[in-house]
């Protein structure tokens, strides 16, 4: 059996108790990502740019068409959703296009999307109920 030196082994003991802390702050850093990214998401323009980009890369101009709003506004849009990497963009002549990073982001607009139906449903179910019961009882 090899006996490390001490600096070796006290070596890997900070080493080890740096992985310790950054593990133990990690939950805490993946939720304020995640804050941040719904943050960004909780304008419903900046929803509505990000669904529009699912078809496919489009020019300000063109986002500005589509949403039928002032280019100062969509710019401010664009400014947040680039500053959480959430979309990209490249410039081409005096256009600029813009497109989602990550496809994984238009996944989880479809799971809230979802998420919504699935409770419209249930609000629905609940008001139609509250309806028979109201007419049951004769009112």
């Amino acid at each position: 059996m090899r006996i490390l030196p001490r600096e070796v082994v006290l070596s890997y003991m900070r080493r080890f108790e740096y992985i310790n802390i950054a593990w133990k702050l990690m939950p805490d850093t993946l939720r304020r990502f995640k804050a941040d990214i719904f943050q960004a998401l909780a304008h419903p323009t900046r929803i509505a740019i990000i669904e529009l980009l699912e078809g496919g890369e489009l020019s300000a101009g063109e986002l500005m068409g589509k949403l039928g709003m002032e280019q100062a506004n969509i710019s401010q849009h664009l400014a947040v959703l680039r500053a959480k990497l959430i979309v990209a963009n490249r410039k081409a002549g005096n256009q600029v296009f813009y497109s989602v990073r990550d496809p994984l982001i238009i996944e989880v607009l479809v799971l809230m999307r979802r998420y919504f139906q699935k409770h419209l449903k249930e609000a629905q179910g609940l008001l139609d109920e509250m309806d028979s019961k109201s007419m049951a009882a004769g009112e």
